[in-house]
């Protein structure tokens, strides 16, 4: 059933635990062991066939989706062994967080990018379609919008907006894209066009945040449903 409610068709949501999406209420997928690596550019042939988001109205987000992220126990995405997130040096990881219409007809409409090095990313998408949003985005996400100046934008520029953050990111440093939730990392994808650039690591950090920490922060300085706010607490809720 909640495959069927997601029209990412099983990519971003999996109904696979007993854990509840935080915005929504909905279940979410938490990996078994979230402190391992998953690869942004999967070694060897993908054996399932690509799955395709559900068109709505314009091609914006009606262009193909990818699988699954395989999960690795010792490969990053350019092949190199890596053993557990817990070695992966201070400064590497980026948290992710978006904000969309809705599970039934996913529009994206924002996005932000929070590394630990204290680079940020965000962007707000101009045209996206109002119609589609849900009763909570319509009364919680979308009075926020608009905070940040000249960060909102249709969704072509946005695209290379974060293109172009993104490829200036050395993929020799290691970096790690970290995600709660895997729409936000399918979302990103598919803005993006593509998968992320040769070098980057993926990290579901869903059960190592510091909830209690997280709490705190958005306590501290508001914005809970705001994506750049969202991503902040994210990142100070897996700091030491």
């Amino acid at each position: 059933m909640h495959r069927k409610l997601c029209r990412l068709d099983g990519l971003a949501c999996d109904n696979g635990s007993k854990s509840r999406h935080p915005r929504y209420g909905r279940p979410q997928d938490i990996l078994a062991e979230p402190l391992l690596a998953i690869t942004s550019h999967p070694p060897g042939p993908v054996t399932t066939p690509p799955r395709i988001m559900t068109a709505t109205g314009d091609e914006n987000h009606a262009e193909p989706s990818w699988p699954n992220p395989r999960l690795s126990r010792s490969v990053d995405s350019n092949g190199a062994g890596l053993r557990y997130s817990s070695f992966i040096p201070h400064g590497s990881r980026y948290f992710i967080d978006t904000e969309f219409t809705d599970f039934s007809r996913c529009q994206l409409i924002s996005l932000a990018i929070v590394g630990e090095n204290g680079d940020e990313f965000y962007g707000e998408r101009t045209d996206f379609d109002r119609s589609l949003c849900s009763d909570f985005v319509r009364t919680t996400v979308l009075p926020q919008l608009g905070q940040i100046d000249r960060r909102a934008m249709p969704f072509a520029q946005l695209r290379e907006a974060l293109r172009q953050w993104i490829n200036g990111i050395p993929g020799q440093s290691g970096p790690v894209l970290c995600y709660d939730y895997e729409t936000d990392l399918n979302l990103c994808r598919f803005l993006l066009g593509g998968p992320l650039p040769r070098g980057w690591r993926l990290e579901n950090i869903a059960a190592r945040r510091d909830l209690a920490r997280r709490t705190s922060y958005l306590a501290r300085h508001g914005g809970a449903h705001h994506a750049l706010h969202d991503a902040r607490a994210n990142a100070y809720a897996c700091g030491d």
